[in-house]
């Protein structure tokens, strides 16, 4: 059954008193997130074997200040399995069923292979306003088959202290928290997603798809990444204008890349705060700046712009061409003996940032 009339069939239940609407290509929330799926509407991942992830969609975040729609914010970074029905051999189509309001799942994430695979998005209603509140994820080949989960998808904080937000960063009123969870991805092919937020005595229904490839170019976790040459303070001659977009500059261009790979542990970030399709970079970035002053002693940071001089019609930069990769920001964390020991696609928290960051000091 395609995507379409799994939309029509929930339409006509009677037990929906609002149809579950496809989630949009990163609507409104989170763009960057890769290629097209099989209806053109649901969340984007890279369907190619053998290309990185597309270009980012022209969707962006929304950037009104407006407050969550549920802000339930602490039980969301919080979420319990019995807060949510069991699959028990039950289709996404009959999950659907116990859903009472509906919300647009915006990806972050589009690569995708088989394997225990990260999915990060967010949540948002009509009228684009994020919804914080526990939150689970549902994986099927189809919508009328066998589901599996729940897989629980905690919120993680996107908020930094005051003195390590950047001026591309909105604070508050802008989004404060991104759902991730891990999905087991039995093969390559396009799956069907149902996530289901819990608010109050209420599930609210979201849904989307993915696409996983035979194999990406992208170094993933146990490789070895390309032994770039980034560009470092003294290479531009003291203009720090040339290696990052982000204000204030942050500081993460003493050694190049290739200089510290298999010596000490590494935290490489491709993102640009400036000029990020995504408009998650800021907060991304700022979430890095500010662990940096925590893990600074063991851990190297790199931050790596993502356009040739900063000037996106010059083309991405030679970096992300030897990792493939297309989109922003990506997060690379690399162990003392060279491998890559975390890697997380597009927006991120926290909580998941320290622990990529701790994975490179095992």
């Amino acid at each position: 059954m395609s995507s379409g009339s799994w939309d029509s069939r929930l339409n006509s239940s009677a037990s929906l008193p609002a149809r579950v609407a496809l989630a949009a290509a990163c609507v409104v929330v989170l763009a960057g997130c890769g290629g097209a799926s099989k209806t053109g509407s649901s969340s984007t991942p890279s369907t190619s074997s053998t290309a990185s992830a597309a270009p980012a969609p022209t969707s962006t975040v929304s950037t009104a200040a407006q407050p969550p729609a549920v802000n339930e914010l602490a039980a969301a970074a919080d979420p319990r399995a019995s807060e949510f029905p069991r699959a028990n051999g039950r289709s996404l189509v009959q999950l659907a069923r116990l859903v009472n309001a509906t919300a647009t799942l915006g990806a972050a994430t589009g690569t995708f292979t088989p394997g225990i695979r990260r999915l990060a998005f967010a949540l948002t209603d009509k009228a684009e306003r994020y919804i914080y509140a526990p939150t689970a994820v549902y994986l099927a080949p189809s919508p009328t088959s066998p589901a599996q989960g729940p897989f629980l998808a905690p919120a993680d904080s996107m908020s930094v202290a005051p003195q390590y937000r950047s001026q591309q960063n909105a604070g508050p009123g802008g989004i404060q928290a991104i759902y991730w969870t891990e999905l087991p991805v039995a093969r390559s092919g396009v799956f069907d997603l149902l996530a289901l937020t819990r608010a109050g005595s209420k599930l609210i229904g979201s849904t989307g798809e993915i696409a996983a490839a035979v194999s990406t170019p992208i170094p993933g976790v146990g490789q070895r990444p390309p032994a770039i040459t980034t560009e470092t303070l003294a290479s531009v001659h003291g203009d720090v204008g040339l290696l990052t977009t982000r204000l204030p500059p942050e500081q993460m261009h003493s050694v190049s890349f290739n200089q510290v790979l298999g010596k000490r542990p590494i935290a490489l970030l491709f993102s640009t705060p400036e000029l990020c399709t995504s408009r998650v970079c800021g907060p991304v970035t700022d979430i890095v700046v500010e662990l940096q002053h925590q893990f600074a002693n063991r851990i190297t940071f790199i931050h790596q712009e993502i356009y040739v001089d900063n000037d996106p019609t010059k083309g991405l930069r030679p970096q992300l061409a030897a990792f493939h990769i297309e989109t922003e920001p990506w997060l690379f964390t690399i162990n003392r003996q060279g491998v890559i020991a975390a890697r997380l696609e597009g927006a991120f928290g926290v909580d998941e940032a320290r622990q990529a960051l701790e994975a490179a000091l095992r």
